[in-house]
């Protein structure tokens, strides 16, 4: 459970997806592991990173980040601030840096991470641990060998490839499937108002996103929430799901 940014999180939020999902007949393997309950796994990867000068702290602010064009170009890297400085936590990427992602629905993902992105934030200037930092290390720590996520966070996936290679640890697979979006092309999300899935539509929900999905359509009458999810896993066809959407047409290849 991804709860890592408690001034943005709705109470009462993270529970209602966990309920969502049993209603949805998705069930879990093993005890939910939250984010929030990590933090001393986050601070170690932290400090092994600061200690090995892979990564260093950085007062810079997003004005200035702004004025450089967006891309990180290495101010803080041996400026050696304190920690008792109001700082983030950069790791350092080599300038020359570049990750091609091979993914199972998307076309191959080409970003030349030093140029396009540089030195990217781990930890936050409030103290929070930055996304890109806990799932390389909750994936590992949980052996998670297979992702399959929307494709918002596609262009995403090179830096948390590029920390996995500088931690040491195996890099999953990848599938990134389309998001669904309104008539303005915003993914619904509680950030654009979108309504709330019903637990009591179950049946109808799964058979709206295999048709989104381009699956196979479960036969008529076929109602029974673990008899759907089998059927969709029997006629799986990962080549079917519509690719591309929500992706940066320049960094594809």
């Amino acid at each position: 459970m991804e709860d890592l940014d408690p001034p943005r999180e709705q109470p009462g939020a993270a529970q209602a997806i966990l309920d969502s999902l049993q209603q949805h007949g998705l069930h879990w393997d093993d005890d939910v592991l939250w984010q929030s309950a990590r933090h001393d796994a986050y601070a170690a990867t932290i400090n092994e990173l600061l200690s090995s000068g892979q990564a260093f702290r950085c007062d810079c602010s997003r004005a200035r980040l702004k004025a450089e064009g967006g891309v990180y170009r290495g101010r803080c890297r041996h400026r050696a601030l304190s920690a008792e400085v109001e700082s983030a936590v950069r790791l350092q990427v080599e300038d020359g840096a570049a990750i091609r992602v091979t993914d199972d629905i998307q076309p191959s993902l080409h970003q030349h991470i030093g140029a396009e992105v540089g030195d990217f934030i781990i930890q936050r200037r409030d103290g929070l641990y930055a996304y890109q930092l806990a799932v390389v290390v909750d994936d590992a720590f949980q052996g998670v060998n297979r992702i399959l996520r929307g494709s918002d966070l596609y262009d995403s996936t090179p830096r948390q490839i590029y920390l996995q290679r500088r931690l040491g640890l195996p890099t999953p697979r990848y599938a990134h499937i389309p998001v669904i979006v309104n008539a303005q092309g915003q993914k619904l999300s509680k950030q654009t108002h979108a309504a709330p899935l019903h637990g009591e539509h179950a049946a109808d929900n799964l058979r709206l996103a295999l048709r989104f999905l381009n699956q196979a359509a479960p036969p008529p009458g076929l109602n029974q929430l673990e008899a759907l999810l089998a059927f969709a896993v029997e006629h799986w066809d990962c080549s079917a799901v519509p690719g591309r959407a929500g992706i940066p047409e320049s960094s594809l290849y």
